[in-house]
Parts: structure tokens; sequence; C-alpha cells
């Protein structure tokens, strides 16, 4: 009786270990950066610029980037209460645009302000919420990033999508992660300003530089270094060795964590926290 106990327990174990091991593969697998064809044409020669200027109008009203955390905030229920309404205005026009009619610097553009606003409008279909993961999707119940949430020219495309078979297989930019926003404390943060042609070197400069000088990218605590998961997930983007990784993130720090980073020798820890990036004007309002 007594072994065919531990057969039991080990079968379960064994189970749960092939589970979780099927899904992270599965996961990586639909993470993968695999450029969508359908998207890579652009007219070089247009001078056609996309307007952004409603998107920027929403961040400056309900986005709170002075916080003490150094996590910028966004106050969905406060667009849920003044009316949802320039949001939607927003995505109509630019699922109304055909971004292949523009040149690739201003696709850049239009695609990560395109992710951003999605993820925001996915958070306040399902508000109040405590995660994003907490949202079912049709791949897996972590999540609604395989979800369709938007179509253009007749193509049905999620979060996903415009990500992992857009704008990483197009641009080959790792700081590409420091710009599209998941709606979490974890995450890099959703910037102030609306990206644009023109301030794009800028703002994802800017961007790498507060994620990697913020506890939640890097921590370094004597010999002990903690990345973000974000750094394992998506580690090939960043260099194809631990020490190519690190190099990178280097380049984004300030002098103490350079060295750090350049010197480090063993195993870094990961964390991720995946709660949500809402913005509560009164207590215990938001995803309760």
């Amino acid at each position: 009786m007594k072994n065919k106990k531990y057969i039991q327990i080990f079968v379960g174990l064994a189970l749960v270990v092939t589970v979780a091991l099927g899904y992270k593969f599965l996961v990586a697998d639909r993470n993968k950066s695999e450029l969508d064809t359908r998207w890579v044409a652009s007219v070089e020669s247009s001078t056609q610029v996309f307007d952004h200027s409603n998107w920027q109008t929403i961040l400056d009203d309900y986005l709170i980037s002075d916080t003490d955390s150094g996590v910028n905030l966004f106050d969905y229920s406060g667009i849920i209460d003044d009316g949802r309404e320039p949001l939607d205005e927003y995505l109509d026009a630019m699922t109304s645009a055909d971004p292949l009619s523009l040149n690739r610097a201003e696709q850049k553009a239009y695609w990560i302000n395109l992710y951003n606003a999605v993820t925001v409008a996915v958070i306040l279909d399902n508000y109040p919420l405590v995660s994003i993961t907490n949202i079912d999707g049709k791949l897996s119940s972590f999540g609604p990033w395989d979800n369709d949430a938007v179509e253009l020219n007749g193509i049905a495309l999620s979060l996903n999508d415009i990500e992992h078979r857009i704008i990483r297989p197009l641009y080959n930019d790792y700081r590409i992660h420091f710009a599209v926003n998941c709606a979490s404390i974890g995450c890099p943060n959703l910037a102030a300003q609306a990206f644009t042609s023109e301030n794009m070197e800028q703002l994802l400069d800017t961007a790498a530089a507060e994620y990697v000088g913020h506890p939640r990218g890097v921590t370094v605590d004597g010999s002990k270094l903690q990345l973000s998961t974000l750094f394992d997930w998506y580690g090939s983007d960043f260099g194809s060795s631990q020490k190519q990784i690190l190099e990178t993130l280097s380049k984004h720090a300030n002098p103490e964590t350079k060295n750090a980073l350049l010197t480090f020798s063993g195993d870094p820890d990961y964390f991720y926290d995946w709660a949500l990036n809402g913005y509560c004007s009164i207590d215990n309002e938001c995803g309760s």
C-alpha cells in the first residue's frame, strides 16, 4: 500500500510538471517573434503623419506619472466615470486607417500606440479587476493576449499579433519591450507621451533607462541580482547569452548598476508583479 501511495504521488507530481512545462513551451511558442508578411509593406516616400493627439489627451487626463513608486498608473475608474468615448474614437480612427500607407518610422509609432491603447480598452472592458491575467483568453486562462482585439484591413489582430508578429520582427529593437505596456506594475511604464516618428528614439531610450533604473527592472543587492522576468521571457531580444543580455541592460544603467551588471557572475533571480497598474483615488475602489 505504501508503494502504491508513493507511485500515486510520483504520478501526480509528474503530471503537474508536465502540464507546467507544456504551458511554458506553449506560451513561448505563441510569443515567438515571427513576422506576419501581410504587414511588411510600407510607403517610404509617404509624408503622411498619423495624428496621435487624441491619445496624448487621454494620457494627459488619466495617466498619473508623478507617483512616489516611480510606476506610472492609469486612472481606469476615472475614464469610465467620464466616459470612454475619446478612447473609442481614437481606436476607431486607428482601425479606419491603413498603416501600410505610412512609412516605416510612422508605422512604428502607430503600432506601439495601438498596442497601448488597445490594452487600456481591454482593461476597461473587464474593469474592475486585480490583474490583467484574470481575464480569460481563447487559448489559455492566463490573460487576453491571444484574443482578437482589433480589425485592420479586414484582418483580426490580437495583442500578441501586434507585438510578436509585427512590431518585434519588423524592427528588431529590444527597446520595444520598454514601450509596449501590459497594464501591470511589473511592466515598463505606460509612457506619458504618445509615440511619434519624431520623438521615438528619445522616448525609447528614456523608457529603457527608467525601467533598468527601477527596482522592478533591475535590483542589485551585494552579490545578488534580481531582474524583471521580462528579460527571461525575451532574453534573446537582448542578447544571445546572459553576458550579452547584461551588457545590453548596462547601456541604460547608472554607473553603479552598470558596473554590477558587467561584473556579475552566477544566476540572477527573476520577478514580475502582475498587479494592475490602476490608480485609485478612493481606497479599495480599484480592482475590488
